[in-house]
């Protein structure tokens, strides 16, 4: 889920950081132009947002590589600061956008809000071999 979570934020995070007019042309796909309605185009704010949510996923890649809980609490709290913020914009700007995108809008805004309380969820049992995303490792020696 760590892992996921790194991809699903890092992915456009580092196409608006590196190619932010791409970014706010194209978004999420060609044809898709979901950030291009809020024009005017701001090259600094579309680098900016990409940077953040860059280090976003570089804190869900190192609760990944260490899954201790205290990290993946911290990295899935992270990702709710970010998320529900922007999935309670977004609910307030529907309206210019087609059934089609609404609908995959809410829920590509949705699953990161999911997948960060699960992760609470699970580091709060502290892991587990069921398959929980948190394990505890063996303590240094």
């Amino acid at each position: 889920m760590l892992l996921v979570s790194a991809l699903v934020q890092g992915v456009p995070g580092a196409w608006a950081l590196f190619l932010p007019h791409s970014f706010f042309r194209n978004f999420p796909l060609p044809g898709r132009r979901w950030v291009a309605v809020f024009a005017p185009y701001n090259e600094h704010l579309v680098r900016d947002f990409g940077s953040l949510v860059v280090a976003l996923a570089a804190v869900l890649l190192c609760a990944a590589r260490a899954p201790r809980p205290p990290l993946v609490r911290a990295a899935a709290l992270a990702q709710l600061v970010f998320s529900v913020p922007h999935l309670l914009f977004h609910t307030h700007h529907l309206s210019m956008f087609s059934a089609v995108d609404i609908v995959t809008q809410l829920i590509t805004l949705v699953l990161p809000i999911v997948a960060a309380l699960y992760l609470l969820w699970a580091a709060a049992r502290g892991g587990g071999d069921h398959g929980a995303a948190v394990r505890t490792p063996a303590p240094y020696q």
